[in-house]
């Protein structure tokens, strides 16, 4: 089991993203500019601020060469996690449905908060079950999810929605408190949370973890 972890200029959480994977299996940083996913099992675009979040957050990223084989890989059933700034790279993308706005508040926020599992058959919730609650902490300006309401009708009705914040925990003014959603297949999910930040008792949370975990069996 191998996981391709994304780098793009501005990426910060690359190497977080890649540790927590690695408590699962073997992972391998993944350089924007290649056109090579070296093998991947599963491919891993994780947070921070690429390309400075220019013109658009996730806008250029989405054009980096890295992506095609990206996009290829996901069209093809390939599981992809986008994380925060990967979030707004696979919407951007077109391989996840909505859009991230900037929070109500328009100010960073960082903070651990409170996430409802939605939808527990995809790849990358397998490990856990409709109705768990996890606790990770999210960091980021532009997260408020955005779709039109035949369009999150439409997700409901998919099972797309994978993720809500916890009744009152919603910090940036979500769209019916969406925290992360899939593509139709259930191969991608994007969410705003961290996921590679609640790995370890040390930060207060282990929950992430089960992310990286259910890939493992969905592969298998």
């Amino acid at each position: 089991m191998k996981f391709g972890v994304v780098r793009f200029p501005g990426s910060c959480d690359e190497v977080d993203a890649l540790e927590a994977a690695q408590r699962v299996g073997e992972a391998e940083i993944l350089w924007y500019a290649d056109h090579d996913l070296r093998g991947a099992d599963a491919v891993i675009v994780p947070g921070g601020f690429s390309y400075g979040d220019y013109l658009r957050v996730g806008a250029i990223a989405r054009f980096a060469p890295v992506m095609e084989e990206v996009e290829r890989f996901a069209r093809s059933g390939g599981p992809v996690l986008g994380i925060c700034n990967g979030f707004q790279v696979l919407c951007e993308a077109g391989l996840l449905p909505g859009a991230l706005l900037p929070n109500t508040s328009l100010r960073f926020l960082c903070k651990q908060v409170g996430l409802t599992v939605v939808n527990d058959g995809t790849a990358w919730t397998r490990a856990t079950r409709a109705g768990d609650s996890l606790s990770i902490p999210v960091k980021h300006t532009t997260g408020r999810y955005y779709a039109p309401d035949p369009v999150l009708d439409e997700m409901d009705a998919n099972g797309q929605v994978v993720f809500r914040y916890a009744p009152g925990q919603n910090p940036n003014g979500s769209l019916r408190d969406i925290a992360g959603v899939a593509n139709a297949a259930g191969n991608v999910v994007g969410l705003m949370p961290h996921p590679e930040h609640a790995v370890d008792p040390l930060t207060g949370s282990v929950d992430g973890l089960k992310l990286f975990e259910s890939v493992v069996p969905a592969l298998a």
